[in-house]
């Protein structure tokens, strides 16, 4: 499937993955809806090819404004062929030393805000008998990894989500549904991550400082969404391996992941509680 005129919405998409998913679509010829919450980098992407760009900025939580950005999007060129929910947050923090409203804001920015634009949407999908939507999980939606509760738990719930939605609407509507499942890539979202207090981290990890370019990412992406894959994975290394794992070997994994979480608690109690801790680097070979 060529992206050429097609009408596709982005979310997160001033920066990291969404930044390099709207790149790829406009230099495609694709008409592209780009959200996020800053305007100015929204109008930078927009300035590209300002006759197929429409900006619509907004918070993804603020759920009382999506019937009137539904109804902006739609009307734009009537019709939407393609949902990327990118938007999203994730953590740097031992559960520990992780407060309730860190809890609830993953679940509220990862999992509630695709879900909600989603459903907001899915009449409209359904009255035109066609589409897709996708939705940007991680490989930490499929593996339970340390520092992750949270995000692992909003990224889990986002795939049972948009699985069982798959079962109800690709075979009976022709909406297609994919999940993207990165593992690190070169982007700020170990920077912009929670900390247990909800501050942001402020700092990047080796893992992501090492890891897929974005614009390669992005790629992948729409590669798989062009095929209609139920499953786009982006990862490579022991992250690809973990993926793998967890279905032929769970012990094995099993035992990975305790081991890491081992060395993080015994790095936590010499720093004390409430410490800044960094995961483990990951052998990308």
């Amino acid at each position: 499937m060529s992206f050429e005129s097609k009408v596709v919405w982005v979310t997160g998409a001033s920066s990291g993955i969404g930044e390099a998913l709207t790149n790829a679509l406009l230099a495609q010829g694709a008409h592209v809806i780009v959200s996020g919450r800053r305007a100015d980098g929204l109008q930078a992407l927009a300035d590209q090819a300002p006759e197929r760009t429409l900006v619509l900025p907004f918070d993804t939580t603020d759920y009382d404004r999506l019937p009137a950005l539904v109804e902006q999007a739609w009307g734009w060129q009537g019709r939407i062929d393609l949902l990327i929910n990118n938007a999203g947050i994730s953590q740097r923090s031992l559960a520990l030393d992780t407060s309730l409203d860190v809890y609830r804001q993953l679940i509220e920015v990862d999992y509630m805000a695709p879900l909600a634009l989603t459903q907001a949407l899915l009449p409209r999908l359904v009255e035109q008998r066609g589409g897709q939507v996708a939705v940007v999980s991680s490989v930490a939606g499929k593996v339970g990894t340390a520092l992750r509760t949270g995000y692992c738990g909003a990224k889990h719930a986002v795939v049972g989500y948009f699985e069982a939605l798959r079962a109800e609407v690709e075979e009976a509507y022709g909406i297609g549904v994919s999940i993207i499942i990165p593992g690190s890539v070169r982007t700020d979202i170990a920077r912009n991550a929670l900390e247990g207090s909800g501050a942001a981290r402020g700092r990047s990890d080796a893992n992501i400082e090492n890891g897929i370019d974005p614009v390669a990412a992005a790629q992948t992406i729409l590669d798989g969404l062009a095929a209609r894959q139920h499953d786009i994975v982006v990862a490579e290394g022991m992250e690809l391996g973990a993926l793998q794992l967890r279905t032929s070997d769970p012990a094995k994994l099993f035992m990975i992941t305790g081991k890491e979480g081992a060395r993080l608690a015994r790095v936590r109690e010499e720093l004390g509680a409430g410490a800044s801790v960094d995961p483990g680097a990951v052998n990308k070979s």
